[in-house]
């Protein structure tokens, strides 16, 4: 595995994809203004005590507060959509497609010097006014900054094609590591071997949404293979409407109760 060390605050962004909008199915969901969640087993009010909470602001955008840092994921939908959140120490940009990768929102965040973690693929996309603030990862690059490791995941569809809408090496999931607490977010991805085969993961964001990535079967199937403490759907609305998150729950709780499903509200507009 390539090693990167990059010592200066960093901002990590990630940014949305190519789906329709459609009218929302109903559902148990936590709704986005209530659905900061901590992801911390210890529960005790110790002072010290380090916390990470994820709150969703769309589709496949998130803001992660982890202790004192504050990391974007796949930032997209204006500068307003965060306009009531902390500023990013960290961004993250997963792919090239519109739902993850928005150069305008990015512009808008008036960064400074932050640095914007992407691959290469993306890093081509953007306009000069956004290069000095870009560091690439591709697959398989890992990156320590500020006490946080950053590892760059495979991310594609199957059967793999050169004509799929996410070829492998394009995209980055990435895993952030911190004190033996390990946070996964997928991209756009499948039930990918690379994806299966991660271990001690505490909370994993994971997408299923058709025809762009897997449908919930496939994605509890994944999930039940790496069995994360925690997974949060993320990234569900496709072509026909919403993805049903339910399934997926009921999917993976009746084979492992000991994986926890949370159901957050990505789309509040709907």
């Amino acid at each position: 595995m390539k090693k990167i060390i990059f010592t200066a605050a960093t901002v990590l962004s990630l940014f949305a994809c190519k789906n329709e909008k459609t009218e929302a199915k109903p559902g148990t969901m936590i709704p986005a203004e209530d659905g900061v969640v901590n992801m911390n087993e210890d529960k005790t009010d110790s002072k010290d005590k380090e916390t990470i909470h994820i709150e969703p602001i769309s589709h496949a955008t998130a803001v992660v507060n982890w202790d004192k840092a504050v990391f974007y994921t796949d930032p997209v939908g204006g500068a307003e959509a965060f306009e009531n959140v902390d500023n990013p120490d960290f961004i993250l940009v997963t792919d090239i497609h519109g739902d993850h990768m928005n150069a305008a929102t990015l512009e808008g965040l008036e960064l400074g010097d932050k640095k914007i973690i992407v691959p290469q693929a993306v890093k081509d996309e953007l306009p000069t006014s956004l290069q000095q603030n870009l560091m690439v990862m591709n697959n398989g690059d890992s990156m320590e900054i500020d006490g946080f490791t950053i590892e760059a995941i495979p991310m594609y569809n199957l059967p793999e094609a050169d004509d799929a809408m996410h070829v492998k090496g394009r995209g980055n999931g990435y895993i952030i590591e911190k004190n033996g607490k390990r946070l996964y977010i997928s991209g756009d991805t499948e039930d990918i071997p690379e994806m299966r085969n991660l271990k001690n993961i505490d909370a994993a964001l994971v997408c299923m949404n058709l025809p762009y990535t897997m449908p919930v079967d496939q994605a509890a199937d994944g999930v039940l293979a790496f069995a994360p403490k925690k997974v949060y759907p993320y990234h569900y609305r496709g072509k026909d409407g919403l993805a049903d998150v339910e399934k997926f729950k009921s999917l993976v709780e009746e084979k492992n109760n000991d994986i926890e499903v949370i159901l957050l509200d990505w789309y509040p507009e709907m």
